[in-house]
């Protein structure tokens, strides 16, 4: 076998490995391994809580004992789990296997048939998946998503009054100010984000089918509703009472839909950005020993933003295809969500590195602000806007005769650069206020900007 063999498949477990090694401590099989080993330990712990069986009530040494299993869960472990499931070929049953030799261990023999009881793999599975997903988003996805944020919005003040040609449709157009601009995006991150925290992480533990048909059959009198709902709560989990053996997944749905959204909006920031970049509005900032091209010395390649570009894609393209398959399920089950889900992390570690990318490209330009008031100088003809929006309001008040206004700027301007001198000309011709003329002379491309400051105050809470 060639040495190459073992190299790393996947970039994020080889070149980008260090940028999202905080989700292998939860999406990793190992991760998951130690959140199914969480899940059979609480549910043993429960099942004694309650003396179901004639079991005693743990003493509080033994219950810290058997939670140390899962707090110091570490390589061993993983060795060992990995070789019992190369026999067993089924990965609960060797979690299951696991739990029981460490329970002799620990002199708790009496306690074996009670590990996994009444359980079918999916009640271990569905808990851990929840348990691992809700860690890795909340305790790494999301305070990366939110450092980007929080970038972006001092970016946004820093630069609020800084005016800016806008371009819509690729054409100069009304101006604005970088900060504004930056606000939009942080506003919409923000509702955005807000809407993943909404996100419930949901659980079953219902046995084979959802009806708790074994539970029953071994214990007729006991609520065996009540008490999985108080054990998947206590797991701080959203207990789903209505399920075929699966839960039906459809929060993950929601939440890789959610991420996927604020994805393709910090996608749409990247475009900006470099665009932004190409045009001259940002300088980057060089990177000692950093190299833009091979062949080019003087370039400073927006890299940053063009990986996080393509990340962001990939991530979105899993995310979608989560959301898709994972909502459905042949009849009572079937095994298509168990390959699946093992590409969470995959997926969610693209957008990490994305993310990771986008704060260092924040971090590694610069405005220029005499290249923004070169194109606002410019373009002169862009107060069109403003002085027939005038003429139009003088005529409403009647102090202009003006048939047309639009139509007269539309011949001024359209398709035409129109410089200072020439636009100042015109206004002083027009049949207008004496008031309204002298706001309209006095105005300039930078200074037509409206309340473009003051909006981003808004993502101040101003």
């Amino acid at each position: 076998m060639s040495p190459l063999s073992t190299q790393p498949l996947s970039p994020l477990d080889g070149r980008y490995q260090r940028q999202v090694a905080a989700l292998g401590e939860h999406l990793s099989e190992a991760g998951l391994n130690r959140a199914r080993v969480q899940v059979e330990v609480e549910w043993l712990i429960h099942l004694t809580e309650h003396e179901l069986f004639g079991a005693r009530p743990l003493t509080a040494e033994e219950t810290r004992q058997l939670r140390a299993i899962v707090t110091d869960f570490g390589d061993d472990d993983v060795a060992d789990l990995a070789r019992r499931e190369a026999i067993t070929r089924h990965d609960v049953k060797a979690v299951e296997y696991f739990v029981r030799d460490k329970l002799a261990a620990l002199g708790l023999t009496e306690l074996a048939e009670l590990t996994h009881f009444a359980c079918t793999s999916e009640d271990i599975n569905n808990l851990a998946y929840a348990i691992t997903i809700r860690a890795a988003v909340r305790d790494v996805w999301m305070p990366r998503a939110r450092s980007v944020i929080e970038t972006l919005h001092g970016l946004a003040v820093d630069l609020r009054a800084v005016p800016m040609l806008a371009h819509t449709h690729g054409q100069p157009a009304t101006p604005t100010t970088m900060g504004k601009e930056l606000a939009v995006t942080v506003h919409r991150l923000e509702l955005l984000l807000a809407t993943v925290d909404e996100v419930e992480y949901r659980g079953k533990f219902s046995g084979a089918t959802g009806t708790f048909s074994a539970h029953l059959a071994a214990d007729p009198d006991h609520d065996w509703i009540a008490a999985s709902r108080d054990f998947v709560t206590g797991l701080g989990l959203t207990w789903n009472p209505l399920t075929t053996q699966i839960e039906s997944h459809d929060w993950q749905a929601q939440l890789y839909q959610r991420i996927s959204h604020v994805g393709r909006v910090l996608h749409n920031l990247c475009t900006d950005v470099w665009t932004y970049i190409s045009m001259g509005y940002f300088r980057q900032i060089p990177q000692p020993g950093a190299t833009g091209s091979s062949t080019m010395p003087h370039k400073i390649n927006p890299i940053r933003f063009e990986n996080a570009e393509a990340n962001l894609e990939l991530a979105s393209a899993l995310l979608d295809s989560l959301a898709a398959t994972l909502v459905t399920s042949r009849l009572q089950r079937d095994l298509t969500d168990s390959t699946t889900q093992r590409n969470i992390g995959v997926a969610l570690g693209h957008s990490l590195l994305a993310l990771d990318n986008i704060e260092k490209g924040l971090g590694e330009i610069a405005i220029d602000e005499e290249a923004l008031a070169r194109d606002l100088d410019a373009n002169w003809e862009v107060l069109g806007e403003a002085i027939q929006t005038v003429v139009r309001a003088e005529i409403t008040a009647g102090r202009s005769s003006i048939a047309d206004p639009y139509a007269m700027l539309k011949e001024l301007t359209r398709g035409h650069r129109v410089g200072p001198d020439a636009l100042r000309a015109f206004v002083e011709g027009l049949d207008i206020g004496d008031d309204a003329k002298r706001r309209l002379l006095a105005l300039t491309p930078a200074g037509y900007v409206g309340a473009a400051s003051r909006l981003v105050g808004f993502i101040e809470g101003d």
